[in-house]
């Protein structure tokens, strides 16, 4: 009966303040609001600012000559229309990425022009059906449009906004199509004036792209992404467990000044907080979680309502991981999350335990 009355929303009209109690947890929109609109679209980036977070997030990958754009997977068919254009069937490809096969269409393979004549899907419409309404409508953007609009938005508004760029594979496109993502994201700054006394944080799950950027651009915050199997690709001796020990989180801090964590590992199965924010914090390290999406589908199973589909129990999560000391999260639903991160009750909320 406890945990039923739990689990049960407390109805609101409208968002009325719960506490005065804030927090300097940083609200990273994941891919943009990529729950309200089609990942890594200028429009899912300017949903996410108007919705106040405090950077936006773009996957960083490469075109044949050389820009910089923005996509989960340098494969192109889980987020365009690509698989459809008869003129584009000759560039299918299979590609070993990481030690795992990929069949599809790759950044890689298409100048900035061919690109720009793809248009935008939603990668999992079953979830987020509402976004397939969207389909068909934005083109992939470049690094410099999602900065454009970021400086827009900054003078519509009179607020900083950060960017948290991810380089995508970087190893990979470097051994087998000769594209250094550490030079072009270097030369892509320069160009649009990007110093390191912009919001800007730099982001992989492999090291020697932060180790180069730490040697070449010093002043910019990096972040080592990990998660609870495996290693970075281009270190295959190393685990991410490992490298989340003391030990290990003392080497990070030579190159990196933050890590982006798995939830998972920063809380245990009960939600209660494991040791890797405290360890992280005593090397001198942030700790970023991510991914606190507010589904059902996504959420740990202590954090689910009953039933299939639809809003979890997502201001638990973001409670759980506020407990364990988090310096920020990653978020589809910036919202949302910046409404829990004000104190703020939502329609649907649900009560603590």
């Amino acid at each position: 009966m406890v945990r039923s009355l739990a689990l049960m929303a407390l109805a609101v009209l409208s968002p009325v303040a719960a506490s005065s109690q804030d927090s300097d947890m940083l609200v990273i929109a994941h891919r943009g609001a990529s729950a309200e609109r089609p990942e890594h679209t200028l429009a899912a980036y300017e949903r996410a600012i108007d919705q106040g977070a405090d950077y936006i997030e773009p996957d960083l990958v490469a075109t044949k000559d050389l820009v910089l754009v923005a996509r989960h997977e340098n494969e192109l068919s889980g987020t365009t229309d690509v698989a459809t254009r008869e003129e584009f069937e000759d560039r299918r490809r299979d590609k070993t990425i990481d030690g795992r096969v990929v069949a599809g269409w790759f950044s890689e393979d298409f100048t900035l022009a061919e690109l720009r004549t793809l248009r935008a899907k939603e990668r999992i419409p079953t979830i987020r059906p509402a976004n397939a309404r969207f389909d068909g409508l934005y083109q992939v953007p470049t690094l410099a449009d999602i900065v454009k609009l970021v400086r827009a938005k900054e003078a519509e508004t009179g607020r900083r906004v950060g960017i948290y760029p991810e380089l995508k594979h970087p190893t990979f496109l470097l051994q087998n199509a000769g594209i250094d993502l550490v030079d072009l994201l270097l030369r892509d700054f320069r160009a649009l004036g990007i110093t390191a006394s912009d919001p800007v944080f730099i982001q992989s799950f492999e090291v020697a792209p932060l180790q180069r950027l730490r040697t070449r651009a010093p002043g910019f915050r990096q972040v080592l992404l990990v998660e609870p199997l495996g290693g970075p690709a281009d270190e295959p001796s190393l685990r991410y467990t490992e490298m989340v020990t003391p030990t290990g989180l003392a080497e990070v801090a030579k190159y990196a000044d933050a890590v982006g964590a798995y939830a998972g590992m920063i809380l245990t199965d009960e939600g209660e907080p494991t040791s890797l924010v405290a360890d992280a914090h005593a090397a001198g390290l942030k700790v970023h979680a991510w991914t606190l999406r507010i589904e059902n589908d996504f959420l740990p199973m202590r954090f689910r309502r009953p039933g299939e589909g639809g809003e979890g129990c997502y201001n638990k999560l973001f409670a759980a991981l506020r407990k364990a000391g988090v310096d920020g999260v990653f978020t589809d639903s910036p919202k949302q999350i910046v409404a829990e991160r004000k104190g703020v009750v939502w329609n649907g909320w649900c009560a603590p335990e």
